[in-house]
């Protein structure tokens, strides 16, 4: 099965997920990547180095998508931003269709002295596309949400001189106040209307071919980064996306659609990117504020896939599950009627996995105490019924496939 995908729909979509947090969406990812394609035009890359340049700007802290702190430290300009970078490249490296993307993120915030490089990389010899995000990424860091931008480029070009020869490459510092000559440079920037217009503009390539394969491969990756998020999710996406590709399977879903469910169960929780270390671990009961904040997660799961190409049954069913039959779920309240069966697959599955990890404020729970907390939210019309008894019917195998160290759970059908 293949899709035939815009590679920048899909680098748009998964940067976003790097752009989450309470407070909604920020553009950091998205006006970099403006500020280097910029760079890239000045220098006439070819079309092959522009379009990776763009890509590797859109995801370049990948690396740090997992834990706010680290997040918070990319933007610091020393040694220790560096480490995400690291860890971008580890998460990228052996994709087939993002490994390209691998070293222009890794030595991203090498400076061009060399003085913080990890492996003695300095000057010419730190790749170019490094170079250039380099300084498109300080650039977008030091602009302000508020004040006229026209008033803050002094500031900001002074910041990027005084760091001229040191962090970044001279040759680009000149570029960058070349193009700053331009008020248009600016205006683009910070004038979200803009921003389809860019994509536009650097979508060479129009729609390639990406088959299930790499398409999994990259829920992967993500699923990596959103299970980081807290040591009690470590393998949670991907526990999610084992129940719900099994049952699937048991339901009839063609092989196809088994493994379009392991995508669906591999992003289902890409939202979480926008929830807080803090509230993820948090030990007791959750505040209103805090759960608010959870219950956007999903909301964003939907909003961030379907924009991919061919996406929107992924999308749906992915996002879909804490919706609930009664139409009491959030965040788009559908019920019975809207809620199609690889939706409620998820929901199961993701409940299952739930009820059987540790969490900070309990231990996983026995079978027994799953089935019976289960079988309460089918009675009350939370979970699909034939979906939850098809899952205890074959729950020892659903513990073999998860919990290999773990004693085997065997659950009478109801009524036996």
């Amino acid at each position: 099965m293949q899709f035939d995908i815009h590679p920048l729909n899909l680098m748009k979509a998964l940067s976003l997920s790097l752009e989450l947090s309470t407070g909604g969406l920020s553009r950091h990812h998205w006006r970099t990547a403006m500020i280097a394609a910029r760079i890239a035009g000045y220098l006439k890359l070819d079309d092959w180095q522009y379009q990776t340049l763009v890509y590797a700007a859109l995801l370049h802290d990948i690396g740090a998508a997992s834990n706010w702190t680290e997040r918070k430290q990319v933007y610091v300009l020393d040694g220790t931003a560096s480490i995400h970078a690291q860890a971008g490249y580890q998460l990228l490296n052996n994709s087939p269709k993002l490994g390209m993307l691998a070293e222009p993120i890794r030595y991203h915030h090498v400076f061009w002295d060399g003085s913080n490089s990890p492996d003695g990389l300095a000057g010419p010899d730190i790749p170019l596309l490094s170079r250039i995000i380099s300084i498109a990424d300080t650039l977008e860091v030091l602009i302000k949400d508020k004040g006229n931008i026209l008033e803050q480029k002094f500031t900001i070009l002074s910041f990027i001189r005084q760091l001229n020869g040191k962090a970044f490459d001279p040759e680009l510092v000149r570029i960058v106040h070349e193009l700053a000559r331009q008020e248009s440079f600016w205006l683009d920037l910070v004038n979200p209307y803009y921003y389809q217009n860019f994509f536009h503009n650097v979508d060479f390539y129009g729609k390639l071919w990406f088959t299930i394969d790499d398409l999994q491969n990259i829920g992967e990756i993500f699923a990596t980064i959103i299970d980081r998020t807290s040591r009690f999710t470590a393998r949670h996406s991907r526990s999610v996306s084992i129940v719900a590709s099994f049952l699937a399977k048991v339901r009839g879903f063609s092989a196809e659609e088994v493994q379009l469910m392991r995508i669906a169960g591999l992003f289902h929780d890409l939202g979480k990117l926008a929830v807080p270390n803090h509230i993820l671990e948090k030990p007791g009961k959750l505040t209103d504020g805090e759960y608010a904040v959870i219950k956007q997660h999903v909301y964003y799961t939907y909003r961030i896939l379907e924009q991919i190409d061919g996406f929107q049954m992924i999308a749906e069913w992915a996002a879909y599950h804490h919706e609930t039959l009664d139409g009491s779920g959030y965040p788009f309240r559908v019920g019975e009627a809207s809620l199609r069966l690889g939706s409620r697959i998820v929901a199961v599955a993701d409940v299952f996995v739930a009820l059987t990890e540790e969490r900070p404020y309990r231990q996983p729970l026995d079978c027994r105490q799953v089935e019976k907390i289960m079988r309460t939210m089918v009675d009350n019309r939370k979970l699909d019924g034939k979906i939850v008894e098809e899952l205890f019917l074959h729950c020892d195998r659903v513990y073999s496939l998860l919990y290999s160290s773990r004693p085997a759970c065997r659950v009478e059908p109801a009524g036996a």
